[in-house]
């Protein structure tokens, strides 16, 4: 891997899971000594987190990493809206059900992994990515399922805002299986009754969560 993906990858990370917080300058000189690179790779991989919307200039302070206001979360729940529903119906019609018939299997024993505390969540979350992925390959427009990777970077960012609320989690894990079962089994009004369910609960949630940091 290039010095300058390592950064990037580190650094993008960070960011996502607030080890770097809103208004953290990330000067080059820390940062590659930090991360044990030269400074052109940092300066290329903050201009890739700039590009993505994690970082931005700020006059003589140099890069920042941006905040995550509740107008932010509010407009970026409107694109995930338009997307997802679009997405789930898509892949009710052209998914392959068994795929789906195990993620939805899987999701039903997510409370397990949610038991193990850190290590569970992150194999909650890694299902969850098997989720998207598998509805990225079934709706077979290529277009859709790239404006749709393109804001996930920004949806696991805000999800950490209430990363520690089990109850939430449980509850969203539900949610997600009912997704998974609904494309499963072929019907795509449900599909996107079930992701509308999962968007307005988020959402909910997250400005909850954001409003009491």
């Amino acid at each position: 891997m290039r010095a300058s993906d390592r950064a990037y990858s580190s650094l993008r990370e960070d960011i996502i899971e607030w080890r770097l917080r809103p208004g953290a300058v990330l000067a080059e000189v820390e940062q590659s000594e930090r991360l044990g690179v030269s400074r052109t790779p940092v300066r290329e991989a903050l201009g890739r987190l700039t590009a993505e919307g994690l970082t931005t200039a700020a006059g003589g302070r140099g890069v920042v990493v941006t905040d995550v206001s509740l107008e932010s979360i509010d407009e970026l729940f409107e694109l995930r809206e338009t997307l997802e529903v679009r997405a789930a119906a898509l892949a009710a019609q052209r998914g392959e059900p068994a795929v789906f018939s195990e993620l939805h299997s899987q999701l039903l024993r997510a409370p397990e992994l949610l038991s193990e505390e850190d290590p569970g969540r992150h194999k909650y979350y890694d299902l969850v990515g098997q989720l998207d992925e598998a509805i990225d390959a079934a709706i077979s427009n290529s277009y859709l399922a790239t404006a749709m990777r393109s804001i996930r970077v920004h949806l696991v960012r805000i999800r950490r805002l209430a990363a520690d609320d089990a109850a939430r989690l449980h509850a969203a894990a539900a949610e997600h299986a009912a997704i998974a079962e609904a494309i499963a089994g072929g019907n795509p009004r449900l599909a996107e009754a079930a992701t509308i369910v999962h968007l307005h609960r988020s959402l909910t949630h997250v400005k909850a969560a954001h409003q009491a940091r």
